[in-house]
């Protein structure tokens, strides 16, 4: 059964300013989504209303016909993992830890892990390629090696839909890329819908589907690279001279920065 993943007139607030002004989404069942948009858009904040980690003021949230409005925190974290924007853990847990700590929807209260449990927190680590350093701490490992572990960790939730916030950001650039290949490849083949917030232009255009571009707190449109990331829309929306080209070596999409612009 198909079961995408929708919100519909979302408006959200902090305290009297306004973030999210009506802003709608259909994300499709197994592609690779972004949300895009300059600093203070609203991005993250859509992000948080789609796992209800925020409630909007009005407006909904479904998953298929289910509005998550209705749905207990146990529940929603069955169909939707989240890898937040920072990755610091303070604790000097091993990195089995933090991938079991994924399990946690599943198991009732005083409950220990089950068989079952740890043949999906085993089959996460390798998915993700950190199986091998199952038993190392986490904080005595890189940028990248971390963002693998809670990647995996959000794996062993088993969810339908994965939501990234910046998950590239502060990382080199060569594991950038390989984070967002290991994404790519995981919807691939799990089937997962992923959905990623980033104002990282080139990266956005080569690895998802299809985009909503945020501007003043709306969507201002929804569809695949090509139709999203014209010169004419990051020109208003981001102030910059680029275009959406095709790389001639790997043939993705990827977009070219010339300069920045002066808006009127």
């Amino acid at each position: 059964m198909v079961r995408d993943l929708c919100a519909e007139g979302l408006h959200f607030r902090y305290r009297e300013k306004p973030v999210l002004d009506g802003a709608d989404l259909d994300i499709r069942e197994g592609e690779v989504f972004g949300i895009l948009g300059p600093n203070g858009c609203g991005k993250t904040t859509l992000l948080k209303n789609l796992n209800r980690n925020l409630s909007p003021e009005s407006g909904r949230v479904l998953i298929g016909d289910d509005d998550i409005a209705d749905m207990a925190k146990k529940d929603i974290a069955r169909e939707i993992a989240a890898v937040p924007q920072g990755n610091e853990i303070r604790f000097s847990f091993t990195v089995r830890d933090i991938v079991a700590m994924g399990r946690m929807p599943f198991q009732r209260q005083f409950e220990g892990e089950s068989s079952s449990d740890g043949e999906i927190i085993d089959q996460a680590m390798r998915d993700v390629g950190i199986w091998n350093m199952r038993s190392r701490h986490i904080n005595e490992m890189s940028g990248g090696e971390r963002q693998r572990v809670i990647i995996a960790r959000a794996l062993a939730q088993t969810p339908r839909y994965l939501l990234m916030d910046e998950p590239t950001n502060h990382l080199d650039i060569n594991m950038q890329f390989e984070v967002l290949d290991l994404v790519h490849r995981l919807s691939r083949e799990k089937g997962l819908t992923v959905v990623i917030v980033s104002h990282d232009l080139p990266m956005a255009a080569r690895y998802c589907d299809r985009a909503a571009l945020i501007a003043d707190h709306r969507v201002m449109c929804c569809g695949t690279p090509e139709e999203v990331l014209t010169p004419e829309n990051m020109r208003l929306v981001f102030g910059i001279d680029a275009e959406l080209t095709k790389d001639s070596k790997t043939g993705m999409n990827s977009v070219i920065l010339h300069g920045s612009v002066r808006r009127n």
